[in-house]
């Protein structure tokens, strides 16, 4: 359960802050002095800190610089009553997380702190690799021994202590951001600030705003002046995710933070230094997006001084049952249930499925299954469609309304739908959807009769066994109208 602790002399900031996390699961410390302040803090070791500028007895800037002697990570936000920022800034240059005017809207104090404490939460929780337990509660687990993740391990613990930037690289869902944890928590710098971004989550103009910060009326909205995230990170690690999305005029903006460690805030003029490692991410081809003058050639060398590259699921050879044991007990623990296996026939689906959306996708389709599941065994009922019927994962191949529930596939919507997700292995996805939906035509067309199915395929009995098998097909499936 995450804690916030306000060190304000004005009672109604105080109440404030308190109605605004009534309902949430934050546990909200007040202070109204700073000695008294500083003894919550040794005693809960809060996850987000507010503090007024303007304490009876010291100054919060004052204040400030004791406490972080005492935890240097801890996301502090300053609150002013002043009408001009400039000392709120000030005390920023020091490393805060951000600062609030007076008089304080509740809806902004709730979403900066909740941004707060998932930075707190980003930078405390482990990211441990396969030999940690893996139902540890504290923390984050890379789980898989494969001979592929095993690799990446070792190339964490070459790169993690040296003060390079580092590309990652992989499919969506495959777990880039825990890398990058875990990268920033075996670094130099893991006593400093580490927050991620995620680039194709925003707008150009607010994207350059979250990363470099801008000026009081920089652009429609802007009222007053924004310290973006770079600056922010003074000393620390900031995570690009999705970096292939960046915008040109962005582009030009990081490359030159890369070289030159200097920057401008949006609709400024004043040049910044600061101190940054660069950790970024992304599923896209930047090989391609070069070539097509979508991605700056020298942007991608200075963000490629080492490269990782994350394997999809489906290549992680041994690794699937690891995981569904993972988040057996990690969801056990969280749900409150008590679900002990997966049946046979159901643990087939899960192998054979290609999982394009990889360690996210088995997360999402364990958890339903759990939720929906009644008894101790997760059974082929319990899990979604796409896995049942071995398509990909939004997959437009469907049941058509006819009676006889024939399947059919609209080939060029999955080519346009697997294109539009950025896929790196359509060859596969679309072989797999076709040899499926031929075979299920086929045994239809036999009645489920194998011996006439492979005659009419021109395979043999055995190797149709053989993709019946890979495919998660049974003959009842197939036969049984209505399905």
């Amino acid at each position: 359960m995450a804690s916030l602790l306000v060190i304000d002399d004005d009672r109604t900031v105080l109440l404030l802050v308190k109605k605004a996390f009534k309902d949430s699961d934050v546990v909200v410390h007040c202070a109204g002095a700073a000695e008294e302040g500083m003894q919550l803090l040794h005693e809960h070791r809060p996850d987000a800190l507010l503090l007024d500028i303007m304490l009876p007895e010291t100054s919060g800037i004052e204040l400030a610089h004791e406490i972080r002697a005492i935890d240097n990570r801890l996301p502090l936000i300053f609150i002013t009553a002043m009408n001009d920022s400039d000392t709120a800034i000030e005390a920023m240059k020091m490393g805060a997380y951000d600062y609030l005017l007076k008089p304080l809207d509740i809806r902004q104090v709730r979403i900066l702190i909740e941004r707060a404490l998932e930075v707190r939460r980003l930078m405390n929780s482990p990211v441990r690799l396969q030999e940690a337990e893996p139902d540890s509660e504290d923390s984050d687990v890379l789980v898989g021994r494969s001979p592929k993740m095993l690799e990446v391990y070792k190339q964490i613990g070459r790169v993690a202590a040296q003060d390079v930037t580092v590309l990652i690289r992989g499919e969506s869902g495959s777990g880039k951001e825990l890398i990058a944890r875990a990268l920033y928590q075996h670094s130099h710098r893991n006593g400093a600030c580490f927050m991620a971004v995620n680039c194709a989550a925003l707008t150009d103009t607010l994207l350059e705003s979250e990363l470099f910060g801008h000026e009081k009326g920089a652009f429609t909205g802007a009222d007053r002046r924004h310290i973006g995230r770079f600056e922010q990170c003074h000393g620390g690690t900031i995570f690009l995710d999705e970096v292939g999305d960046m915008s040109p005029a962005t582009q030009s903006k990081v490359l030159r933070l890369l070289q030159e460690q200097k920057f401008e805030r949006v609709g400024g003029h004043e040049t910044i230094s600061v101190d940054v490692r660069v950790i970024s991410a992304t599923n896209r081809d930047l090989e391609q997006m070069i070539e097509n003058n979508a991605f700056r050639l020298d942007l991608f060398h200075r963000l490629n001084g080492f490269e990782i590259q994350l394997p999809p699921l489906r290549e992680r050879q041994g690794d699937l049952k690891l995981l569904l044991d993972h988040f057996l007990k990690r969801f056990n623990a969280q749900l409150r249930k008590n679900i002990t296996e997966i049946s046979p026939e159901a643990l087939r689906m899960l192998e054979n499925y290609t999982w394009p959306g990889n360690i996210r996708e088995l997360q999402a389709a364990v958890r339903r299954a759990m939720l929906m599941a009644t008894g101790p065994t997760i059974v082929p009922e319990l899990l979604p469609k796409e896995i049942v019927e071995n398509l990909p994962s939004g997959a437009v191949a469907r049941r058509a309304a006819s009676s006889d529930g024939a399947l059919t596939v609209d080939l060029a919507g999955f080519v346009d739908e697997r294109l539009a997700a950025d896929s790196i292995n359509l060859y596969q996805e679309a072989l797999h959807l076709l040899e499926r939906y031929l075979l299920t035509r086929v045994l239809r067309e036999t009645q489920g009769n194998q011996s006439k199915a492979a005659r009419r395929l021109g395979i043999t009995r055995g190797s149709l066994r053989n993709k019946m098998r890979e495919l998660g097909i049974q003959v009842g499936q197939v036969v049984e109208p209505g399905e």
